[in-house]
Parts: structure tokens; sequence; C-alpha cells
């Protein structure tokens, strides 16, 4: 592995726990972090009262490649959406309100600007 894919997997992972830490803070509850299915994963499963809400989470040192919130483009989204959908079966779960959430976190450690897009996109 290389150094440049180690570090951005170590923001990768400091990013995720700062957004674990902020959806407790707002009153979510976190009920799985790395769910992996389909070829895919989703950074975090939460529930937000009656809704279960599945989080991809993007973390930037700056907005050089544009806002970390445009990078869950739609092929992304549709594979959020499988794996979604396997979580739901393996857990036999129906008729559950779902909706899709993007945090994205731009900033270096110590100076980050943490945003949540609530019902981010829709399949």
């Amino acid at each position: 592995m290389s150094r440049h894919s180690t570090y951005q997997q170590k923001i990768g992972r400091s990013g995720e726990n700062m957004a674990a830490e902020f959806l407790k803070k707002s009153g979510y509850t976190v009920l799985l972090r790395n769910y992996r299915a389909e070829r895919g994963e989703i950074d975090i499963i939460a529930q937000d009262r009656e809704t279960l809400v599945f989080i991809e989470v993007k973390t930037g040192t700056s907005d050089q490649y544009g806002s970390p919130e445009t990078w869950v483009d739609r092929r992304k989204q549709v594979q959020i959406g499988k794996v979604a959908q396997a979580y739901l079966i393996d857990n036999q779960l129906e008729d559950v309100p779902c909706r899709f959430d993007v945090i994205a976190i731009v900033g270096s450690s110590g100076h980050r600007k943490i945003r949540h897009f609530k019902d981010a996109f829709w399949l």
C-alpha cells in the first residue's frame, strides 16, 4: 500500500469518527459503521427517530477538488443504494422509513468544518 493511500485512509477514518460523534451529539443512534455488502460499503448506518439513515462521509483537507459532498456522484449513489438494500434484506426490515444523507468534512485537523446534507439523494 502506498504512503498516499494510507494517508487518505487515515483522513477518511478521522472524518468518519468526527461524523459519528456529530451524529450522536445531534441525537442520532449510530447502529453500524463500515457495513459491507454488494461490493460496496456504507460508512454509517444510524437511527434518526423512526427513520433509518444510510450516511456517506466524505472528508477533504481542502476544496481544491471541489466540495466533498459533490464526490457522491450518481454511480456512488446507486452503489450505496444496493448496499442499503442488502442491509434491509439481511436484517429482514420491511416498510421502514429510510433516507440517504451525506456528511462532508473539509479542513485540516483542528480546523474542520462539518456539513450534514439530509435527504442528499433519492433512488
